[in-house]
C-alpha cells in the first residue's frame, strides 16, 4: 500500500509550452516516487504534445485523482472535454478556447484538491491574456486560486538559486504598491514567510525583510513607508518570537540571504524579489537564444492547499518547436511532494491530504 500523495497538474495554456514541459517532467522515474501526479487537460491536447515530443505515454482517463494508477509510462489526466479537435487553437497564439481550457483546467483541478481526493496542484503556465479573453477576468494564477480556496490572507513565494523570497505586492503598479506596504500586511507576510519555511522543514528560520526604498529610505530621506509599514510589523513580528531582521537595503539584503544570513526575504514588490530570483535561476545560450536553464518554482503561501508553479510563462514563441525546458515544472513538482511531508503538522485542513 503505498501512501504517495496525490497531486494534481494543470498544464496551462495548450498554445504555450504547458503541455510539452508537462510530458517531459513526466518522463522523469523519480517523480512517480515521491507523488501521483494526475494532469488536468483535454486528451486532444495531450495527443498533440505526445506528437510534438515523440514521448511514448499510455493515456489513461480518470474520474478522480483516486483512480490514478501512478505508474512511470502513463499519464493519469481528467480531460475537462473543452477541446476536442484538431484545429480548435494553435501553438504560438492567444485565443479565447485555449484560455477557456486552462481556466477549466486549474479550476477542476482546485476543485478536487479542496475535496480532499489530492493535497495540491502544480499549475503550468497561462496566459492572462487568453483567460480575460474567456471571459474570467483574473489578474493570474494566484488569484484564482485565492477565490476557489477562498482564501484571505496568501502571498507569492518564489524559491530557487539559493533564494527564497515572499511578496508583500505583486501584480499591481508601483503607485499602489507604495499604499499597500501597510503595517498589517508586511506583518502578515513575514508570518506567513514564517510558515514557508515550517513547511520546508528550514531551521532556524532567519527572515530577512527587504525596504522599499533606496538604502531603506536613509533614516526618511528618500521616503516613509519604512517608518510607516515596514518598522511596526517588524517589531510586531519579533514580539511574537520571530527570527527577523530588517529594513535592510534592498540592493544589499539578497547578497547577505546568498550569504547565509537569512533562509527568506521579505520582499516589498514584484521585481523586488522576482529579478534576483531570475538571475540566480535562468540561464540563456547567447548562440541560440534559447534558455538553457530554467529552475524556480513559484509557491502561493497561506492556501488550505498545497500549490505550486513554473516560474516562467507560456513561452508562446518556443511553443511548438520541443525547445521548452521543463526544470521549473520538476522542481515544482518536488517541492510540492516535499511539503506534503509538514503539511498536516503547521496546518489545519478541512479535508484530510489525498493519498494513495
Amino acid at each position: 500500500m503505498t501512501t504517495r500523495p496525490a497531486l494534481g497538474i494543470s498544464i496551462g495554456d495548450p498554445a504555450g509550452i504547458g503541455p510539452e514541459i508537462c510530458l517531459k517532467a513526466l518522463s522523469l522515474p523519480e517523480i512517480y516516487r515521491e507523488s501521483v501526479p494526475v494532469v488536468y487537460a483535454d486528451r486532444r491536447v495531450l495527443e498533440d504534445a505526445l506528437e510534438l515530443t515523440g514521448k511514448d505515454f499510455a493515456l489513461n482517463p480518470v474520474k478522480s485523482p483516486r483512480e490514478a494508477l501512478g505508474e512511470p509510462g502513463t499519464i493519469d489526466f481528467a480531460d475537462a472535454g473543452v477541446i476536442t479537435r484538431k484545429g480548435e487553437y494553435a501553438y504560438g497564439t492567444v485565443g479565447a478556447r485555449s484560455g477557456e481550457a486552462s481556466f477549466q483546467y486549474v479550476v477542476k483541478a482546485i476543485r478536487d484538491a479542496m475535496a480532499g481526493l489530492s493535497v495540491g496542484v502544480v499549475t503550468g503556465p497561462v496566459s492572462k491574456e487568453a483567460i480575460n479573453l474567456a471571459g474570467h477576468h483574473y489578474a493570474g494564477h494566484t488569484e484564482i486560486f485565492a477565490e476557489y480556496t477562498r482564501a484571505g490572507n496568501y502571498g507569492m513565494l518564489l524559491s530557487g538559486g539559493g533564494l527564497n523570497v515572499i511578496h508583500v505586492t505583486t501584480h499591481v503598479s508601483m503607485r499602489e504598491a507604495c499604499d499597500r506596504i501597510t503595517r498589517d500586511r508586511v506583518l502578515d507576510v513575514i508570518r506567513l514567510a514564517d510558515l514557508a519555511l515550517k513547511l520546508m522543514g528550514k531551521e532556524p528560520r532567519r527572515i530577512g525583510v527587504a525596504g522599499f526604498n533606496a538604502h531603506a529610505s536613509e533614516n526618511g530621506l528618500f521616503g516613509t513607508e519604512e517608518a510607516r509599514g515596514i518598522i511596526p510589523a517588524i517589531e510586531a513580528a519579533r514580539a511574537e518570537g520571530l527570527d527577523v531582521t530588517g529594513p535592510v537595503p534592498p540592493d544589499t539584503v539578497f547578497v547577505k540571504a546568498l550569504g547565509g544570513q537569512f533562509d527568506v526575504v521579505v520582499a516589498m514588490y514584484h521585481d523586488q524579489g522576482h529579478i534576483p530570483l531570475k538571475l540566480r535561476g535562468f540561464r540563456m545560450d547567447p548562440k541560440t537564444g534559447l534558455y538553457s536553464r530554467m529552475s524556480g518554482v513559484n509557491t502561493t503561501i497561506g492556501l488550505p492547499i498545497i500549490r505550486t508553479s513554473v516560474d516562467h510563462g507560456t513561452a508562446f514563441d518556443k511553443a511548438g518547436k520541443n525547445q521548452a525546458n521543463e526544470e521549473s515544472l520538476v522542481d515544482a513538482l518536488k517541492l510540492a511532494a516535499a511539503f506534503t511531508k509538514n503539511w498536516d503538522r503547521f496546518m489545519k485542513r478541512d479535508h484530510p491530504p489525498g493519498r494513495r
